[in-house]
C-alpha cells in the first residue's frame, strides 16, 4: 500500500517537534492511518542547508528557513524520528554530488557507514518497537565502493536497505546501470528501496532490476508545473493544442480529474493560476503512479512482468 512520507530535516525545522509531539506523532498530525516513512534529512542538508559542515560526529548546518544554526547526529536523527513516530526510519547518511572524485566518495561512504552503525546502536538501545530502520548504501557511481558499502551495511542487519545518491544529476542510463549492479548486492529477503526516483519509466526499469520501494517529488512537483503523466507519456497542459480539447488528460485513467475535467479546462485553470489547477493535476499524477505500481505488483504475482513491461513500452510508442 502507499506510504506517507515525512522528512526529519523539514519537520525538525518546521513546524518543530513540540507541535508533532502534541499530536502523538505524524499519523494523527497528518491524518494518515497508513505506514509512514521518514527520511533522516541527509539529502536535504546536502541540497538545501547553507554552510553545512560534515565531521565524524555529525553535520552542522544553517537552516534554509531562517538562517539559524543546527546540528544533526546519528543518535539525534533516531531520537527525532522516534518522536515523529514513523513506521520506517532512515539512517543519517552523507550524500555526494555528481560528479564527485574518488576521495570525496570514499570519505562519504566511510562516514555513512559509521553513522549507520551508530544509528543502529541507538535504535537497538532504545528498543526497536514497531519502527523499522533502513541503512543507506552510498558510493556514487563507483562499483567498488557500492559493493563495499552493501557488504558492510548488510552485516549490520537492518530492517531494509536503500540505495542513496542516485538521481543527483547523472544520466538516466548511468543511474540504471548503477542500480542494476547494486540492487543484487542487497539482502534478498529485506526490502530494497531506491531513494529519490523517479519517472514512470524509471520505476518500471528499477522494478525489473529488483527494487521494491521508491520515493520522489516528481508526481506533485510536475503537477505544479503543468505536466501530467499518462499511459502514452507526459502531457504538458500549457500547450496550445489543448485549448479546445474536450478529452480528459488520459482516457484510460479513472481518477477524479480524468472523470470530470477536460484538457481545455485544466489548461485554462493552469494559465489563470487558479489553485484548483495544482490540486487537480496532483490528484491525477498521484493516481497514475499508484495505479502503475499496483499493476506492476499484480503482474509480478501472475509471473507476467515481462509482458507488462512490453505493453508499457508499446503504449508510449503509439
Amino acid at each position: 500500500m502507499p506510504s506517507g512520507l515525512g522528512n526529519t530535516y523539514h519537520l525538525y525545522l518546521r513546524p518543530g517537534l513540540e507541535v508533532v509531539d502534541a499530536f502523538g506523532g505524524l499519523h494523527r498530525f497528518m491524518h494518515w492511518d497508513g505506514p509512514i516513512l521518514t527520511d533522516s534529512g541527509g539529502f536535504q542538508v546536502f541540497s538545501l542547508a547553507r554552510l553545512a559542515r560534515v565531521d565524524e560526529g555529525g553535520v552542522t548546518f544553517q537552516s534554509h528557513v531562517d538562517g539559524s544554526r543546527h546540528r544533526l547526529t546519528p543518535e539525534g536523527v533516531i531520537s527525532i524520528q522516534r518522536r515523529l513516530n514513523s513506521d520506517i526510519m532512515m539512517c543519517l547518511d552523507q550524500c555526494t554530488p555528481y560528479p564527485a572524485d574518488g576521495d570525496t566518495l570514499r570519505r562519504a561512504e566511510s562516514v555513512t557507514f559509521e553513522w549507520a552503525r551508530r544509528c543502529r546502536d541507538a535504535w537497538r538501545r532504545e528498543g526497536e518497537g514497531h519502527q523499522a530502520l533502513f541503512g543507506i548504501v552510498q558510493g556514487g557511481m563507483d562499483r567498488g565502493l557500492r559493493a563495499e558499502a552493501a557488504e558492510r551495511l548488510g552485516a549490520l542487519d537492518f530492517s531494509g536497505y536503500a540505495l542513496g545518491g542516485l538521481s543527483v544529476g547523472e544520466p538516466q542510463a548511468l543511474m540504471l546501470e548503477t542500480a542494476e549492479f547494486s540492487l543484487p548486492l542487497l539482502p534478498e529477503k529485506k526490502p530494497r528501496y531506491v531513494m529519490g526516483v523517479g519517472t514512470p519509466e524509471d520505476l518500471v526499469e528499477l522494478v525489473d532490476r529488483g527494487a521494491d520501494m521508491f520515493d520522489c517529488v516528481l508526481p506533485t512537483r510536475n503537477a505544479r508545473n503543468g505536466q501530467l503523466f499518462t499511459r502514452r507519456g507526459t502531457l504538458t497542459i500549457t500547450n496550445a493544442c489543448y485549448r479546445l480539447d474536450a478529452a480528459p488528460p488520459d482516457e484510460t485513467c479513472g481518477c477524479y480529474t480524468c472523470r470530470h475535467y477536460s484538457r481545455a479546462y485544466l489548461r485554462h485553470l493552469f494559465l489563470s493560476r487558479e489553485l484548483l489547477a495544482y490540486r487537480l493535476n496532483t490528484l491525477h499524477n498521484l493516481y497514475h503512479f499508484l495505479t502503475l505500481v499496483r499493476e506492476m505488483r499484480e503482474a509480478i504475482g501472475k509471473g507476467d512482468f515481462g509482458g507488462f513491461k512490453k505493453r508499457f513500452r508499446e503504449a508510449r510508442e503509439i
